[in-house]
């Protein structure tokens, strides 16, 4: 039963890693919440859907052009909705990011309905068995795929000149301008980045549930946003670790308590870790030298 919750918990837990990373490189970077990351999420999924489902593609392919249109999105809703706005007060691009969260799922609704749709696919439903814990095609695919994205990022940010570009950019736009970066192109990074990861988190939701719907990046992204703030937002290995606690202490919490306070338990702990550490598990207080 334990093992089964755990490894359950970490199939949720890599998915909300994956949506949380989105978050927290945008606020490395701009100190902005992108509020409008959990739509982007909704709007792969449904790319998923559309190219599986409307041109016949194979899952596959679904993942790669959706990754790429949502990263698409993302550069777009930088260049129109942040940039403009990247010297006017914080709350501003807040505002900006709850118009662009509403503009998403009116133009879901536009183009999709409102009703919840399947996943055209077949893939998911075979299960394997391996002493008392039970997996499915699925959870495999979430915790293989996540892994590699996962590795694939911090080895693109820790190993290439783009990946040190970008962490410079994150200590001080300023000093990153001054030593000849081009800011506006890392900024522009890791909104596509961001993207393409909760274009595929979309899709194995997507199939995990067999459930396509508008407002689906609400909670999810809500439940990403906790997950990096309990790992330090800001912090790309605080992203994995906050995204895979969460999703185990909500499984836990669902299984061993009630399933109505999954997410008033993981809650609960993301306020105790942020009285004891208002910075999150693995992030960096602020220092202001005077």
């Amino acid at each position: 039963m334990l093992l089964q919750q755990l490894t359950n918990g970490l199939t949720i837990g890599m998915i909300y890693a994956l949506i949380a990373l989105g978050y927290t490189m945008v606020y490395g970077i701009l100190k902005i919440v992108n509020f409008a990351h959990g739509d982007i999420f909704m709007m792969g999924s449904f790319l998923g859907l559309f190219f599986m489902k409307e041109l016949d593609l194979p899952l596959y392919l679904a993942f790669l052009l959706s990754a790429v249109v949502t990263s698409g999105i993302g550069i777009l809703i930088e260049r129109l909705a942040y940039r403009p706005l990247r010297m006017a007060d914080r709350i501003v691009p807040l505002i900006s990011a709850l118009g662009v969260s509403t503009f998403l799922i009116s133009l879901a609704q536009k183009l999709w309905g409102t009703e919840m749709r399947p996943f055209p696919t077949a893939f998911g439903s075979r299960t394997y068995t391996l002493g008392s814990i039970t997996f499915s095609e699925i959870q495999i695919l979430i915790l293989i795929l996540s892994f590699i994205l996962m590795l694939g990022l911090h080895l693109f940010v820790t190993k290439t000149k783009t990946g040190t570009a970008m962490r410079a950019t994150s200590m001080s736009l300023t000093n990153a301008a001054l030593m000849g970066i081009n800011t506006n192109r890392m900024i522009s990074l890791a909104f596509g980045i961001g993207s393409a990861l909760a274009a595929c988190a979309g899709i194995m939701v997507g199939i995990y549930y067999n459930a396509v719907y508008p407002t689906m990046g609400y909670m999810a992204g809500i439940n990403a946003f906790t997950a990096a703030v309990l790992g330090g937002i800001g912090s790309i290995p605080g992203a994995m670790l906050g995204g895979v606690l969460l999703g185990l202490v909500e499984t836990l919490g669902g299984a061993y308590i009630s399933t109505q306070y999954k997410s008033v338990i993981s809650f609960a702990i993301l306020i105790i870790v942020l009285l004891i550490r208002p910075s999150g598990i693995l992030g960096k207080k602020d220092i202001n030298k005077v």
